[in-house]
């Protein structure tokens, strides 16, 4: 059921580059500048980031989406002013304070991604936890034709997904993906029709929103960190995770209600 986001949240509300609703224990956030392409302009990342960082009591996952045709086509070119070294390192800084709080925030977020995913965009898609991606989609880093290098934390993320060498060739040629070989790459783990994107993410949050906080926030902060470790170290890692988790006692509830017939089995979906 949607609904309006809390009073205790006026400052969710007041976000106009954003449309924002809650439905339930899932928000979702939609950027809402169509006519850009929902292009990234400083006050579009700067409400992004406010957004993140003030999410309502009770949301336990994000749907992120664009409104229009696109998902997002990058940064707003038509804003883009000379700046000092000095000042292109505060600009950037700025998306990456933004897009830590979608990757490393309180709650997993889903990406539903159609028609353009380029440059800024594609930063911003692949700093959230699961991608959506409709048969429209498609994806491209434009950056090396226009004189820029991605700033948006792209190439800490990127290659984590689809590896340097192919990162490498999207910025050197202009190598566009479509949704079909996005998904074989790694861009998303989802394909679905046009127009049926946000059904399939918001039932993918809703199955998120029902696990137990801890077990998603190990998922969120744990995983990552551990797969860029050594094993050994890792390992370690991962059994003072799996001790924390475990000892919470959401999760021993859980447990229970399998144990006792109560909670569902592994199926195929």
């Amino acid at each position: 059921m949607t609904s309006a986001i809390p009073t205790s949240t006026p400052l969710i509300g007041s976000l106009d580059l954003l449309r924002i609703e809650s439905l339930g224990a899932v928000l979702h956030v939609r950027m809402n500048r169509p006519a850009k392409r929902n292009a990234i302009n400083d006050a579009l990342v700067a409400q992004l980031h406010t957004a993140f960082v003030n999410l309502p009591e009770g949301i336990r996952a994000v749907v992120l989406s664009g409104e229009g045709e696109h998902f997002c086509a990058g940064l707003d070119l038509s804003e883009l002013s000379e700046r000092s070294a000095a000042e292109g390192i505060v600009h950037s800084r700025s998306w990456h304070a933004a897009f830590e709080q979608v990757q490393r925030g309180k709650v997993p977020v889903v990406a539903v991604l159609h028609g353009a995913v380029v440059g800024g965009g594609l930063e911003l898609a692949s700093s959230c936890h699961v991608r959506v991606a409709e048969s429209s989609t498609y994806y491209a880093l434009p950056e090396g034709q226009r004189g820029l290098f991605v700033g948006g934390g792209g190439s800490a993320r990127i290659p984590r997904l689809i590896g340097v060498a192919r990162m490498t060739d999207m910025m050197l040629t202009g190598r566009v993906y479509d949704a079909k070989e996005g998904l074989a790459v790694g861009l998303s783990q989802y394909v679905v029709a046009d127009g049926k994107g946000l059904e399939k993410g918001l039932w993918l949050a809703e199955r998120i929103a029902q696990n137990a906080p801890l077990s998603n926030f190990a998922v969120m902060h744990a995983l990552p960190r551990i797969a860029d470790m050594g094993q050994d170290d890792g390992l370690f890692a991962e059994s003072l995770m799996a001790a924390i988790a475990q000892g919470d006692e959401g999760a021993k509830t859980r447990m229970r209600d399998f144990l006792e017939g109560r909670a569902g089995k592994v199926k195929k979906q």
